[in-house]
């Protein structure tokens, strides 16, 4: 499978998303109308609800994720340096020039989001300009570059809001659970037995959803981290500025306070530090550093 068929793939698997979010929030919420009593009425809401969910993601996912990143917008005036370094590479890769972000924090780290090449942004922290060399950097931004070439800032960034949303609602059926909210349904009808049955199926599903739901941004934050990383080395030519930026950041112990879990997923590394070991290992939101610097070496 050749980079331009990843694309491709990238675009058709954004539209499937946000098709099969529209689904599994309906399905969710009939299931939890019909546990506590309010039957079709809720999953026409959460339709129309998840609707304006998946457009305000595609167009405004960018701005939340650098909102709560806490991120300014720099000019070439700012840094020529790092700008130079991002323009020459996007000549390189026949790319527009995106805008470019810096997170005030001495923890390296460097993310990419936006919708689409044209209204993309790159992220860095101000560690990561001090803690690299400038071949590292390269790598770093030629990673970056790649996820917005190969359209997974549009799959990453969506999937911030869409598994907010579906932890929301299912938090907000526990909490009605745990209140005693819901209509009673007349028994003698036979309400009571099936409404019985969907609140135990409502139960699981708040349980499950969640979970399935970061299933799903992780499956898809690992893959794209590979393909990122030798996407990148055939920019740069250099895979090895790329691994010896990714053992330098991996290894940097100081968590960044900006990133939370919610947007872990989007960083080069997982910002956050506490995914080493026993079942954080096996939801991290990123491949082991490892096993990416290996494959580097080994092209």
């Amino acid at each position: 499978m050749t980079i331009y068929t990843e694309i491709d793939s990238n675009k058709r698997r954004t539209v499937t998303i946000m098709i099969l979010f529209i689904v599994f929030i309906s399905v969710l919420a009939y299931v939890f109308g019909e546990a506590s009593g309010y039957g079709w009425s809720w999953a026409g809401i959460a339709l129309v609800v998840s609707g304006f969910m998946s457009f305000g993601s595609y167009y405004f996912s960018d701005k939340i994720v650098l909102a709560i990143s806490q991120a300014k917008e720099i000019k070439k005036e700012d840094n020529p340096q790092i700008y130079n370094l991002v323009e020459n590479l996007c000549i390189g890769t026949g790319l527009p020039l995106p805008k470019i972000y810096l997170i005030e924090d001495t923890a390296p780290n460097a993310f990419a989001t936006g919708r689409d090449p044209q209204h993309a942004v790159i992220c860095l922290t101000t560690g990561i300009m001090q803690k690299l060399d400038k071949l590292e950097l390269e790598g770093v931004v030629a990673h970056e570059l790649s996820h917005i070439k190969n359209y997974d800032i549009r799959l990453m960034s969506i999937v911030v809001i869409l598994v907010g949303f579906v932890v929301l609602l299912s938090d907000w059926f526990t909490r009605m659970m745990w209140w005693g909210g819901g209509r009673k349904r007349d028994r003698s009808s036979g309400g009571g037995q099936a409404q019985a049955v969907f609140m135990l199926i409502g139960i699981l599903l708040a349980i499950l959803a969640p979970i399935f739901a970061q299933l799903i941004k992780l499956a898809l934050s690992r893959q794209r981290e590979f393909l990122a990383d030798a996407s990148a080395a055939l920019i740069t030519r250099y895979p090895e500025g790329l691994a010896r930026a990714l053992e330098k950041i991996s290894a940097d112990t100081e968590p960044l306070e900006a990133a939370n879990k919610a947007t872990a997923h989007l960083y080069i590394v997982n910002p956050l530090k506490d995914y080493k070991g026993g079942i954080n290992k096996l939801f991290s939101t990123h491949p082991p550093a490892a096993d990416r610097v290996a494959r580097l070496r080994a092209m």
